[in-house]
């Protein structure tokens, strides 16, 4: 991988890419739907673990059932969005390690150590999170991620058998220009980045 995108794929990616919070009223298809994960999944993630579980709320009778969760300046953006994804992360991914895995047996780190389950399980399925969002950007669509909303009522809506635990929401759909704020500013490389 030795190739350097073209500038307009790093502009699509990073630089012109916005957080939307209004999408055009076109769908998104299950195809495209598909066609993200083909691409997010093969984000790297510690022992190759992918934690991360997503819930799409395609509908939106399914996104009413989100409502209640959701702060009051999330609500209506998210009822009216095309797609709603819940990132979640698997409390029992270790379960998995040995086919996922193989170099050797991880799993035994994870089934002692809940601490370490909990870390990395959080930390892996925010990874996933991002890689979701530029493989959104990638194939066309804009996302509006959100941590405005109450953990507790998501996971007892959608996982109540306590196995999952959400992570973050995101909205996905072909963002709507018009409703664009000015863009908010980045750190310099000097303000973020220490070079040693």
């Amino acid at each position: 991988m030795s190739t350097t995108l073209n500038d307009a794929a790093l502009d699509q990616l990073f630089r012109n890419a916005r957080t939307y919070n209004r999408f055009l009223p076109q769908a998104v298809d299950d195809a495209t739907i598909a066609t993200l994960y083909d691409l997010l999944k093969w984000g790297p993630t510690a022992f190759n673990a992918q934690p991360a579980r997503y819930i799409v709320l395609r509908t939106p009778e399914a996104r009413q059932r989100l409502a209640p969760a959701l702060s009051s300046n999330n609500r209506e953006k998210t009822i009216a969005a095309p797609v709603t994804v819940i990132v979640a992360h698997d409390k029992r991914f270790f379960d998995q390690l040995p086919q996922q895995f193989p170099a050797y047996d991880a799993k035994p780190l994870f089934e002692a150590n809940p601490a370490l389950v909990e870390t990395t399980a959080a930390r892996n399925s925010a990874l996933q999170g991002a890689y979701l969002i530029l493989a959104a950007r990638a194939l066309g669509l804009d996302a509006g991620p959100m941590s405005g909303f109450d953990a507790a009522t998501v996971n007892q809506e959608f996982f109540p058998d306590e196995r999952h635990a959400v992570n973050f929401i995101v909205n996905l759909g072909y963002g709507d220009p018009a409703t664009l704020f000015a863009r908010s500013p980045r750190l310099s490389f000097d303000q973020a980045v220490t070079l040693l």
